[in-house]
């Protein structure tokens, strides 16, 4: 198995995860407030949605810079 392909899996298993835990995300509901993050300042997180947040941004963090490696040509 080459690189090339390696980072191919990585990718398509962090599309589908990510997928997965954006599905997973609670509605917050919070409106228009949620745009200057208003919303939140009288409700707190859960110690599960705070993880479950950090996952979601790792996450997608690698699948664009897997994207961004793939598209680009740096791996022959």
């Amino acid at each position: 198995m080459q690189l090339y392909q390696l980072i191919q899996i990585i990718w398509i298993i962090s599309a589908c995860l990510l997928i997965v835990l954006v599905l997973l995300h609670s509605p917050k509901g919070d409106g228009l407030g949620g745009i200057g993050g208003q919303a939140q300042l009288f409700t707190s997180t859960k110690s599960a949605e705070k993880t479950l947040n950090r996952v979601t941004w790792a996450l997608s963090i690698t699948f664009m810079a897997l994207t961004v490696v793939l598209s680009a040509g740096w791996i022959g």
